[in-house]
């Protein structure tokens, strides 16, 4: 079967449930918050996503190991018509299938959990308080203070599944999501992070821990991604319940000349 653009939502659903952990992004990016920014290619059972609804268009090409060589294939079909410059989520191998177009820089290995042992978010007091629209300057401030150039969309804030610790005034801890689908039962945490001069409190963990409580609510499957060099973090999330599930690059993609 040839690629094809996929505009049926029920069928890229239905496609991408079969491993909604694998396919969490992907499955939120289905709702209407995140519809109108997306491309979806297609070839049998193999979907790879194009988002463009941030400055520089993000690609998703996910797989299991024995569907990597598939996936190639619709990728080597949909290359001709994808932008000169991308970011990119890959499952591995498929770096080697995107170098045939573009050159690859900036990549770096990345892991995807998923909240398998939620019983351990009880052994960390959970922590923060609902955030909305009022809170985006605190927000802000934080994110420049402890997170300069991290992927923040201010939208997510209105799914009121942001939380985060006050101490005089202002926002020193804060907990989020990149998705967070009920319709599709999958969230996704991100934009964690804890001012430099509270740090070692223990104030990140308290502030996942009442963030995926919140989830647990609204959805079957909590997921994140975090880099693997990232040794302090994926520690923690494994304290709190997560286990890592599958191996990703990320990396930037600029199209060869020739």
């Amino acid at each position: 079967m040839g690629v094809r653009a996929e505009h049926d939502r029920g069928v890229l659903a239905g496609l991408l449930g079969r491993d909604p952990v694998l396919h969490a992004y992907q499955l939120g990016d289905l709702d209407d918050f995140f519809w109108p920014y997306t491309s979806w290619f297609r070839s049998g059972d193999e979907v790879v996503l194009l988002y463009h609804g941030v400055q520089v268009p993000t690609l998703l090409a996910f797989a299991a190991p024995d569907r990597v060589a598939a996936l190639s294939g619709l990728l080597v079909a949909a290359a001709p018509v994808l932008p000169a410059r991308l970011w990119a989520h890959l499952s591995p191998g498929l770096e080697a299938t995107v170098s045939r177009w573009y050159a690859v820089s900036d990549a770096a290995a990345h892991v995807r959990m998923a909240l398998t042992d939620p019983g351990r978010l009880a052994s960390v007091p959970a922590a923060g308080e609902p955030l909305g629209r009022a809170d985006l300057p605190l927000l802000r401030e934080l994110y420049a203070v402890a997170y300069p150039g991290n992927w923040f969309d201010a939208r997510m804030v209105d799914t009121g599944q942001y939380v985060g610790v006050r101490e005089r005034g202002r926002l020193v801890a804060v907990a989020g999501v990149h998705v967070f689908s009920p319709r599709w039962r999958v969230a996704a945490v991100g934009n964690v992070t804890t001012h430099p001069a509270v740090r070692g409190r223990g104030l990140a963990a308290g502030v996942v821990a009442g963030l995926c409580a919140r989830l647990r609510a609204s959805v079957d499957h909590v997921t994140l991604n975090v880099r693997v060099d990232n040794v302090a973090a994926v520690r923690l999330y494994e304290r709190l319940g997560f286990t890592q599930v599958a191996g990703f690059t990320e990396c930037a993609l600029t199209r060869s000349p020739d």
